[in-house]
């Protein structure tokens, strides 16, 4: 089940800002290199891959579950459209879209193939999806590290900065329990036969991986 963030839309910014010790933004900025026309963010939370897209010149769309979070959004992008809408029912034709974006949201979807496929379903063919999402990295001399960072340190600060520890409990459990890499893409094959190529990319060491599919 996935988490309710109007909880945390207020402080959401400044924790993953400082969990990620501001990598987000970078991670962020890469992923939307070479994207243009009219793009869909799905999970678009508080905006940030939205400005990061408008800055490239795109037309965009935000879509999120969360009215609180896209309230902050409106404030960021106001350039920008937003809606109220479920990533796995969007309210999109079949091919509207020249880019679909998702940044650290897929591992909240409730059905995650419904969800993939929706998202490929309103890309038009040709066009490019790009999801941003979370892993445990693989090395075993930086897991230590991460795993301390993640069940210990986060919590902390999401109790002390955010007053909710349940949501920064939640953050890196949600992250070890969602598949990565190969795991993910093959699940994503498996939701549509719309693809011409996917691939993914470790960035940080792993903790980060970049999911780039052409329909």
């Amino acid at each position: 089940m996935a988490y309710d963030f109007d909880k945390i839309a207020r402080d959401y910014d400044r924790m993953n800002h400082l969990m990620t010790l501001g990598l987000d933004c970078l991670w962020r900025r890469r992923a939307v290199r070479g994207l243009h026309g009219n793009v869909l963010d799905v999970a678009c939370g508080t905006g940030d891959m939205v400005v990061e897209l408008l800055k490239h010149g795109c037309t965009v769309t935000g879509v999120d579950l969360s009215e609180e979070m896209m309230a902050i959004a409106r404030q960021k992008a106001p350039a920008a459209t937003f809606m109220l809408a479920d990533a796995e029912h969007l309210p999109f034709p079949d091919e509207a879209f020249d880019a679909v974006t998702c940044a650290f949201g897929v591992r909240n979807f409730v059905h995650l193939e419904q969800g993939l496929s929706e998202m490929l379903r309103v890309l038009k063919p040709g066009g490019t999806m790009v999801i941003l999402e979370l892993a445990t990295p693989d090395s075993a001399w930086a897991r230590p590290f991460y795993q301390f960072y993640t069940k210990h340190v986060i919590p902390w600060l999401g109790s002390r900065i955010a007053g909710n520890r349940e949501a920064y409990t939640y953050l890196p459990e949600s992250i070890e329990r969602f598949p990565k890499g190969e795991a993910f893409l093959n699940i994503l094959r498996h939701s549509t036969t719309h693809i011409q190529h996917c691939h993914h990319r470790r960035l940080t060491f792993g903790v980060c991986r970049r999911y780039t599919i052409t329909r």
